[in-house]
């Protein structure tokens, strides 16, 4: 299971400690870019604000090139960038899952309608690639294209199998590797390539990213069914009710006697037959929350192994605890 109480020994803010002041600076470009003369649309801007919350991508982003170099302003707006992409597809993502809450908050869809939501999205994607440009580099530009489009890809991956019994584990994470790894991994690669870092350097730090991407979105999957909500912030057992397959489902589902795969099979199908307490006896009965767990433990352990190119610093240490702390969290 989750290691709660570990997760209570590990501070964010002290793993950010080597960027605080750069942190400061991504917000600012982050708010100098979201200016709207229309008071509504300003509105909706500042509700998003509020979802920046643990801003994990620009941190990754700023501690890969401090661990390569020195920061830069380039930095700052690459991270802001990423960040942008990532407020982008939760305000989708809330959309498609149905979801009334965000960071203990009502998301954008409760507030202003669904409509308003995708519009809302797609002038942040509008905005984060006008921000972007304003780097002057092609190879910046089309590094954060290049991931977007993926993450795209994963999410339409994730609609195709929704509520596809027959989906394996190697489906599941060809989409998680799409639709979270890639983002993270081109922070960590832009944050390395902004600092002057050698090849093989940029590549070691966005297989570091994407990897750690992947054990992010496992634990996520993992806290749908047996997180807080209180404590995690936004609405869970979306994807149960909305049929999506994930690791536990996945491994319940090839794991647990013909009768409980047959309940867990009726129940995606009808989800009101079973709730979330119901889904979480019979994945803890078949070891599957611990399966799954296990596995994003062995993709921290590889993104970990690609820290090993950089010298010993603040940075790379604040990187290396973040990758622990991806598997600890229960907020």
């Amino acid at each position: 299971m989750i290691q709660r109480a570990e997760t209570a020994t590990i501070q964010l803010a002290q793993l950010y400690a080597p960027i605080v002041d750069h942190m400061r600076e991504v917000e600012r470009v982050f708010d100098g870019e979201l200016v709207c003369d229309l008071p509504f649309v300003a509105d909706l801007c500042d509700t998003v604000r509020s979802y920046r919350g643990k801003m994990l991508r620009p941190a990754l982003l700023l501690l890969s090139g401090q661990a390569t170099g020195t920061l830069t302003d380039a930095h700052h707006t690459l991270a802001a960038v990423v960040e942008m992409v990532h407020m982008a597809t939760l305000v989708h993502d809330d959309v498609l899952d149905r979801a009334d809450e965000r960071r203990r908050q009502p998301t954008v869809g409760a507030i202003a309608g669904n409509e308003a939501a995708v519009l809302l999205g797609d002038f942040l994607i509008s905005h984060a690639y006008h921000l972007c440009s304003s780097l002057g580099d092609q190879y910046a530009s089309r590094s954060v294209a290049r991931a977007t489009n993926i993450v795209c890809e994963g999410e339409l991956l994730q609609n195709h199998f929704c509520k596809r019994l027959a989906i394996d584990e190697a489906e599941y994470f060809e989409m998680i590797l799409r639709k979270t790894g890639a983002l993270t991994g081109v922070a960590c690669e832009l944050g390395a390539w902004g600092s002057g870092a050698e090849a093989d350097v940029v590549a070691a730090l966005g297989q570091f990213g994407q990897k750690a991407g992947v054990a992010f979105q496992i634990v996520d999957d993992v806290l749908d069914i047996v997180g807080d909500s209180a404590k995690v912030g936004k609405t869970l057992g979306l994807d149960w009710t909305l049929g999506k397959m994930t690791l536990p489902i996945i491994h319940a589902l090839t794991h647990a006697s013909q009768d409980v795969a047959a309940d867990i099979r009726a129940s995606l199908d009808a989800p009101e037959r079973a709730g979330r307490d119901q889904l979480r006896t019979w994945l803890e009965e078949t070891g599957s929350i611990d399966y799954a767990v296990s596995v994003a433990r062995a993709y921290t352990a590889q993104a970990l192994a690609g820290l090993e190119v950089l010298p010993p610093s603040e940075a790379k240490s604040s990187l290396s605890a973040m990758a622990g702390f991806i598997v600890v969290r229960h907020f």
